[in-house]
């Protein structure tokens, strides 16, 4: 549930926006992402999400079915445009985003009263984000629909901090702080920890996440070291991260989720769960696009059997 919008990537590397003469479009948002992510690897995912009354609205439902995501739940409404997302490439650590969502994206006007609470309750996984929480209606809305879970099954928050879209750190605090009580995965990096705990340090962001209501295992990546993640039973795991050619940071922790979700509705004890995850990510750090570049599980597998995140994709091929 959340943010969906249109990235346009650049396809030259190394220049600002201010110079780059060629963009390509992909679907983007980091919950969609995620759904398309769960979908790559044989689960039946769905969206809840709003677009604009516009073509781009239209691409983007028409890309998720592509994606095999189901977008019954993502409607359009006519008050605000599509949002669209740039980035510029300077590998292998700067990928700096300019937002277009003014005056308001439309997944930031999902409203509570139009939420299908037996579709959420009945759901395997449920997965929120930070973002969704940042403006009203969206803001009612998560959190109805995380109470709606009552710490049923998998209900992930991804923490998903983007100061871009807070007027100050301290005003998300209280929100994160209701969303962690009804969440029992909670997924961040350690900036975003630091603003829902006020923890940095990755195992004691850990301890704070679990300590946070119904948490019950938190996941903290940590980039270039790998990620890190704890269970409230005592249950520890650190795995390190592939090596890879990195083309595009965006998206790696996209293909994350989806991954960890996969391995948590496999069964898989933690270590391997973490290092499939990260294996997803890097395949997609050494790729150009977010959604479309996410993994078929024997891409992962050869990731994890060769030792590298850079291998040949199977991308969905450019449209003419």
């Amino acid at each position: 549930m959340g943010r969906l919008g249109v990235d346009l990537y650049p396809l030259q590397s190394g220049v600002g926006l201010d110079r780059v003469e060629t963009f390509r479009r992909f679907l983007g948002g980091s919950p969609a992402n995620v759904a398309v992510a769960a979908a790559r690897l044989g689960r039946r995912t769905a969206l809840v999400s709003r677009t604009g009354a516009d073509p781009f609205g239209a691409a983007l439902r028409r890309d998720l079915r592509e994606f095999g995501v189901d977008d019954h739940w993502v409607t359009e409404i006519a008050e605000h445009p599509t949002p669209v997302t740039f980035c510029a490439l300077f590998p292998p650590d700067d990928f700096p985003l300019w937002f277009y969502r003014r005056p308001k994206a439309p997944d930031l006007e999902i409203r509570p009263e139009e939420l299908d609470l037996d579709a959420i309750r009945a759901a395997r996984v449920f997965w929120a984000t930070g973002t969704g929480l940042c403006a009203e209606p969206s803001r009612a809305a998560t959190l109805e629909a995380l109470r709606a879970r009552a710490g049923r099954g998998l209900t992930v928050l991804d923490l998903d901090w983007r100061p871009a879209f807070w007027p100050d750190p301290e005003e998300a605090r209280p929100y994160y702080a209701e969303a962690m009580r009804h969440a029992t995965v909670a997924v961040g990096n350690a900036e975003e920890c630091e603003i829902a705990t006020g923890e940095r340090e990755p195992a004691a962001a850990a301890r704070a996440l679990i300590d946070r209501g119904g948490v019950r295992l938190a996941v903290v990546k940590q980039g270039p070291k790998g990620v890190l993640a704890l269970a409230a039973d005592g249950t520890a795991a650190e795995v390190p991260p592939l090596p890879v050619d990195v083309v595009n940071g965006l998206g790696a922790g996209d293909a994350f989720g989806g991954a960890l979700v996969h391995g948590l509705l496999s069964g898989w004890d933690l270590e391997r769960t973490l290092r499939h995850a990260n294996a997803a990510g890097a395949i997609v750090a050494g790729r150009l696009a977010c959604s479309s570049a996410m993994p078929y599980a024997e891409e992962i597998a050869e990731a994890l059997a060769t030792g590298t995140g850079t291998i040949p994709g199977r991308e969905t091929p450019e449209k003419g």
